[in-house]
């Protein structure tokens, strides 16, 4: 079919489009794992009415009525059917009926690599986050059509060659398909590509997914017809290296509200952006480009037309020229700003414990969010403030509304309290890098206070101190940047750069920095809850760095081994002082490694905090990617308390420093990690940025 093809074909779509995310799953009273309204012995003994969610209709070219199909719904007209093993998946994907497959719990495929051939009329969803695709994924061919994907982590088909060349294990594999959404998953580390769209499928929008850690992510085309008309909006590409996407011979490629980064210091370099190849016609609109190479790449024979766009520390290639189309002419849609896209994505894509909001929800977010106010913090006098603490000082006590500080770039030397009365506070660094805002302070445990009251002690210590719920932070550094070399004579090195005792506290995009005790992660008493979620974020330190009693997710950040203070390396990740019953310390989907000698590194250690014998500490490391710095006996006693007698586990971590289950290193069991998600952890908390 040739490039200028009649319009005819895309009739606008004649339903309502749904405004970013649909109904929340938890919200619709069904099929949530755990909710026992299905027996697990029986995945489809019982017809259900569809949930809200489950009717949910796609946006972009996917919502268009063409080739026979009127927008893309899935398998809402069908039942709604729970699965827990690969026969029950494999028996309803491939059904002629229609159905509604709600995936509970992790489904390992066997044999390794393996893609279901999905049929006609279907939607496949992740009960919250726990719907695990292991080691295979999914393949749409010719002629399948109205096809949802949702909620799913699908992941870990890897066979460890980068350029694999043997492989074809892809995560979403489509040929020949057509009006297919892919909303809302977590891809990564697949043999092959993330998702493929090839064979001239169209009709295709891929929404608010993340993808990372792997080489081909998302190819588009590979054949000569000019055919695909594809929308590729909200998602998230973090350490990918090619293909981000590649898009070849697209009739219509609509691009906007990416978010591409290529994180420092880690093994995985981008070799390119978005790529419009041969007959391409693509629009890219505010996305939003960190680090990348190449960040826009065009063929001689094809297009791109860029608007709104941000670039920020990348390099090499930035094309675009020609004429495309304009996507409105096909089905409508709202641009989010480029400089917000960062912080948007890093808390909003991937699968949601509750899967989706109403637009009756996002109008009242967007009401809350215009209706906040903004204090303006600037060094050279350009705010209303010149400190964090006097901006934190004019917030109203007992506030019932957000309040944004907003800190212009530069150093902040002072320290910061966030009293337990001023709740709802945001604090938003304006940089165009994290680094850009820091505050930073010096204090340490043995530090005397001026007013010769004595010494500050660990939790004193903190440059920020955070003691109010619902507290935000993105975009900025916090520091702690006490020098232990000067300072031997003072007893006392513990210097705590970020404290909070407060609940909700949701850390997106920071950087938190020192040596020993960088990150206290406590509650405002022993009986109250902290929730902690730390995400797209670096913390930095040596000796029990991660620590406290809190509930603490620490997901999708890089953790950095730093040597101590005489250059030795030793150290312990993290020191938690969890109280019965609760949930201590979860590190998932990360990074920890640094430039540190090899095998000196603890995961961590029991904290009775003042030798609390009824502290049950608990740290669970899992999906991260361990360097050689971490010991093969990772977990070590403390004070007297052994680690045995607590509650310290691993599960399917990779790298140099990772190791096979033993006594001396426990795994858990997949029943077991079925209930440590980041989801388990925030019970019922699902952050977002505000």
């Amino acid at each position: 079919m040739s490039e200028h093809r009649s319009t005819a074909r895309h009739r606008r779509s004649r339903k309502l489009l749904t405004v970013g995310l649909p109904v929340a799953l938890a919200t619709a009273g069904l099929l949530v794992h755990g909710s026992g309204l299905l027996p697990q012995q029986e995945a489809s003994a019982a017809a259900a009415a569809a949930p809200a969610w489950a009717t949910a209709t796609a946006d972009g070219f996917a919502s268009v009525d063409a080739l026979g199909q009127d927008g893309t719904y899935g398998g809402r007209d069908g039942r709604t059917v729970t699965v827990r093993t690969q026969a029950d998946l494999e028996k309803y994907a491939t059904a002629a009926e229609p159905y509604v497959i709600v995936v509970a719990g992790t489904i390992t495929m066997n044999p390794v690599g393996k893609e279901i051939k999905v049929a006609s009329d279907k939607t496949i969803v992740g009960s919250g986050t726990s719907g695990h695709i292991v080691g295979g994924g999914f393949l749409l061919g010719r002629g399948v059509h109205n096809v949802i994907i949702r909620n799913l982590t699908i992941r870990d088909a890897y066979q460890g060659v980068w350029n694999d060349k043997e492989h074809d294990f892809d995560a979403i594999q489509m040929d020949g398909a057509h009006h297919v959404w892919i909303d809302h998953n977590d891809l990564r580390n697949m043999a092959d590509g993330l998702i493929d769209v090839r064979k001239d499928s169209t009709y295709v929008t891929v929404s608010w997914n993340r993808l990372s850690r792997n080489n081909k992510t998302f190819g588009i085309g590979w054949t000569e017809n000019v055919t695909t008309d594809i929308t590729i909006h909200h998602n998230w590409f973090r350490e990918t290296e090619q293909r981000n996407p590649s898009t070849d011979n697209a009739a219509h490629a609509h691009l906007y509200n990416n978010f591409l980064e290529d994180v420092a210091n880690t093994g995985i370099t981008s070799s390119y952006g978005n790529y419009s190849r041969g007959g391409t016609r693509m629009v890219l609109e505010n996305s939003y480009f960190q680090g990348m190479r190449n960040p826009v790449v065009k063929d001689a024979t094809a297009t791109v037309v860029q608007r709104g766009n941000v670039f920020s520390g990348t390099s090499g290639r930035n094309e675009s020229g020609g004429t495309a189309f304009d996507p409105k002419t096909y089905y409508a849609y709202t641009l989010d700003e480029a400089a917000d896209v960062p912080s948007l994505l890093t808390s909003g894509t991937g699968p949601r414990t509750a899967i989706g909001t109403t637009a009756a929800e996002v109008s009242t977010r967007a009401a809350k969010a215009a209706a906040a106010t903004t204090l303006t913090v600037a060094k050279d006098g350009t705010g209303q403030y010149r400190t964090v603490q006097a901006a934190v000082n004019a917030v109203p006590a007992n506030n019932a509304s957000r309040v944004v500080i907003s800190i212009k770039p530069g150093t902040y030397r002072e320290t910061v309290k966030v009293p337990s009365n001023k709740p709802h506070v945001t604090f938003q660094g304006t940089g165009g890098s994290r680094k850009d805002t820091v505050i930073v302070y010096n204090n340490a445990a043995g530090t005397r206070k001026p007013d010769g009251s004595g010494t500050y002690g660990t939790s004193g210590s903190a440059t920020v101190a955070v003691e109010a719920d619902d507290f935000q932070a993105r975009n900025l550094t916090v520091s702690n940047d006490f020098d232990e070399g000067a300072n031997q004579s003072l007893s006392g090195h513990q210097a705590v750069a970020l404290r909070t005792a407060a609940d909700k506290v949701f850390l997106d995009g920071v950087i938190v920095e020192g040596d020993q005790d960088t990150l206290l992660l406590d509650t405002a008493a022993k009986d109250k809850p902290g929730r902690v979620y730390v995400t797209n974020s670096y913390v930095v330190g040596n000796v029990d760095f991660i620590f406290g009693r809190a509930t603490a997710v620490i997901d999708r950040s890089v953790i950095t081994l730093k040597k101590r203070w005489d250059g030795s390396s030793a150290g312990y990740v993290t020191a938690p002082s969890t109280a019965a019953n609760r949930k201590g310390i979860l590190i998932a989907n990360s990074t920890v490694g640094g430039g540190v000698s090899d095998r000196t590194f603890h995961l961590g250690r029991p904290w009775h905090a003042g030798g609390d014998a009824s502290l049950d500490p608990q740290t669970t490391v899992r999906n991260t990617s361990l360097s050689a710095a971490i010991r093969t006996t990772p977990w070590t006693d403390m004070s007297g308390f052994s680690w045995r007698d607590d509650r310290f586990a691993e599960y399917r971590n990779t790298g140099a420093g990772s190791g096979s289950a033993s006594s001396d290193r426990p795994h858990l069991t997949d029943a077991q990690a079925a209930d440590q998600e980041v989801a388990d952890w925030l019970a019922g908390w699902t952050p977002s940025a505000s």
